[in-house]
C-alpha cells in the first residue's frame, strides 16, 4: 500500500493499561519530531465515530508518562463491529484529515483497526494489555504493572492469613490466561495456582497439597485462582468443608489495572510508540510491533492475529515444585 501520510490517529481500545499513556505519549512526541500532524481520538472507535478528537502538540502529553489509565479514555464500541459501523469509521478518518491510525489495545482493538485497513486507512497496533494474551508478543504493555500490583496485594494479604492460620483463595485477573496468576504464584511463595489452560483437579491440586504441607508444619495457605478459572470463594467454601482451615476468598479485581507504570512499562511502552511512527514513516503499513525477549518485532496483522503462545512449561513446574 502507497498513500503519503500527513496526519496520525492514536487512540486505545478496549481495557485500559498501565503504560498507555506512555505509548500515547511517544507516538505523539515521535510524530511531530519527524514532521507529522498528531490527533488524540477519545473513548477509542466510539469516540471516532463520534468526532471527539483533538489536535495533539508536544505539552498534550506532557506529564503523563507516570499516570495510570489513558488520557484518550477507552470505551466499547458495538457499533464499529458492523459493517456500517467500520464504513462511517472510515469516512469519518477521511472527513477529520487522519491518513493512519495508531491503535492501542488487543485482538479486537485490532480487528477495528484492520477493518479500517481494508477501507484505506493505514494502521499499527500496539500491544496494550495487562492479561499478555496477544500471540504475537512476549510482553504486553501494562502487564508488568498488574502483576507486581497483584503481589503488592497478596504480600499484604499473607501477613493476615499467616496471624489467623488461614487459607486465602485469591482471584487474579488475566481474563483466558493464566500469565498473572502464574508469575505472581511463583513470586508470592503460593501454596498452588488454579489456571485456565490446565485441567483443575480440587482434590489433587489443592487438598492432597494441603495436607502434604500440613505434615512439614505449614499452617497457613495462599492459593491463587485465574480469573478464567474463576468461583474463588466456591473454592474456599470447599476447602473450609473439607479441612475444617479457615478460608476466605479476595478478588483482587480492578485495582490491577490502575496504578503508575513500572519501569518496564514505562520503557516498553515508549519503544514501541516511538516505533509505530517509524514504520508508517517508511511506508510499513497494517503491522503489529510486539516483543520477542527484549527486541523490537513487527508483523502484518493478518498473520499477527492468527499467531498464539502458551504458558512457559518450566515456570508451571517451577511453581509446582517450589510452591511447598
Amino acid at each position: 500500500m502507497e498513500k503519503q501520510i500527513k496526519t496520525i490517529g492514536v487512540l486505545t481500545s478496549g481495557g485500559d493499561a498501565p503504560g498507555m499513556n506512555a505509548a500515547v505519549r511517544a507516538v505523539v512526541r515521535t510524530g511531530l519530531h519527524k514532521g507529522f500532524r498528531m490527533i488524540g481520538i477519545q473513548r477509542g472507535y466510539n469516540g471516532l465515530l463520534n468526532g471527539e478528537c483533538f489536535e495533539m502538540n508536544l505539552r498534550s502529553v506532557s506529564n503523563i508518562i507516570s499516570a495510570g489509565g489513558t488520557i484518550l479514555y477507552t470505551a466499547r464500541c458495538l457499533e464499529f463491529k458492523t459493517k456500517e459501523g467500520q464504513d462511517k469509521g472510515a469516512e469519518k478518518c477521511r472527513e477529520l484529515g487522519i491518513d493512519a491510525l495508531v491503535v492501542i489495545g488487543g485482538d479486537g482493538s485490532y480487528r477495528g483497526a484492520r477493518a479500517l485497513a481494508h477501507r484505506g486507512i493505514p494502521m499499527i497496533g500496539l500491544p496494550g494489555t495487562i492479561d499478555n494474551d496477544i500471540g504475537c508478543t512476549d510482553y504486553t504493555i501494562g502487564y508488568d504493572t498488574a502483576m507486581n500490583t497483584a503481589l503488592e496485594m497478596i504480600d499484604k494479604l499473607r501477613d493476615t492469613t499467616q496471624s489467623h492460620d488461614r487459607c486465602s483463595v485469591v482471584e487474579v485477573m488475566g481474563r483466558n490466561a493464566g500469565y498473572i496468576a502464574l508469575n505472581v504464584a511463583i513470586a508470592s511463595g503460593a501454596m498452588a495456582v488454579l489456571l485456565p489452560e490446565k485441567e483443575f483437579d480440587m482434590q489433587r491440586d489443592i487438598l492432597d497439597k494441603i495436607a502434604e504441607t500440613q505434615k512439614t508444619g505449614k499452617r497457613h495457605f495462599i492459593i491463587i485462582v485465574a480469573e478464567g478459572v474463576g468461583h474463588a470463594q466456591e473454592i474456599a467454601n470447599e476447602i473450609q468443608a473439607r479441612t475444617g482451615i479457615d478460608s476466605r476468598a479476595t478478588i483482587l479485581g480492578h485495582v490491577q489495572r490502575g496504578g503508575s507504570p513500572t519501569l518496564r512499562d514505562r520503557v516498553n511502552a515508549s519503544a514501541m510508540g516511538y516505533q509505530a511512527v517509524c514504520l508508517l514513516e517508511q511506508g510499513k503499513y497494517n503491522r503489529i510491533v510486539g516483543m520477542r525477549g527484549e527486541k523490537l518485532v513487527d508483523y502484518p496483522v493478518d498473520e499477527a492475529l492468527e499467531m498464539t503462545k502458551s504458558l512457559d512449561p518450566v515456570l508451571v513446574d517451577v511453581c509446582n515444585t517450589i510452591s511447598i
